[in-house]
């Protein structure tokens, strides 16, 4: 878990009011562990994280609360192959992702280059992309 700007933290938590959701110690813990985490979490990991902070976290209230957050917008919900949901912040700018077959593990990657190509194909078969996500999937190289 990394620490991120504490105003994040206070984001989702107004998210969440605005939705008239009530802010409880269980939720708290939950959007803290959410607000701190620099990697791609399960809803079960967010569990554990927000666990250590208060005990009495349930799976349920990770679940309604993730619920609420990627509803308003404030959480996108990825959906990788062969890993299950796992859940970052929306307030990036836009990356895409390469999937550790092996591991699981979730890299976040720009390139100028692919964004170009998708642009070039997308005006050449007569469209604006208005949204989209890239998946890799592959292997650490054996040398």
């Amino acid at each position: 878990m990394t620490h991120r700007d504490p105003k994040i933290l206070n984001e989702l938590e107004s998210d969440l009011r605005a939705e008239g959701v009530r802010i409880t110690r269980q939720r708290m813990a939950i959007l803290s562990a959410l607000a701190g985490s620099a990697d791609h979490p399960t809803a079960e990991e967010l569990l554990s994280r927000a666990r250590e902070k208060d005990p009495s976290v349930s799976l349920a209230t990770v679940y309604r609360t993730l619920s609420v957050l990627v509803e308003s917008g404030t959480v996108l919900r990825n959906e990788f192959e062969g890993t299950g949901a796992r859940f970052e912040l929306a307030d990036k700018p836009h990356h895409d992702h390469l999937i550790d077959l092996d591991t699981g593990d979730v890299i976040e990657f720009s390139s100028k280059r692919i964004e170009k190509l998708q642009e070039e194909i997308a005006e050449e078969l007569g469209y604006d992309i208005v949204y989209h996500r890239l998946e890799l999937y592959g292997r650490t190289k054996k040398t």
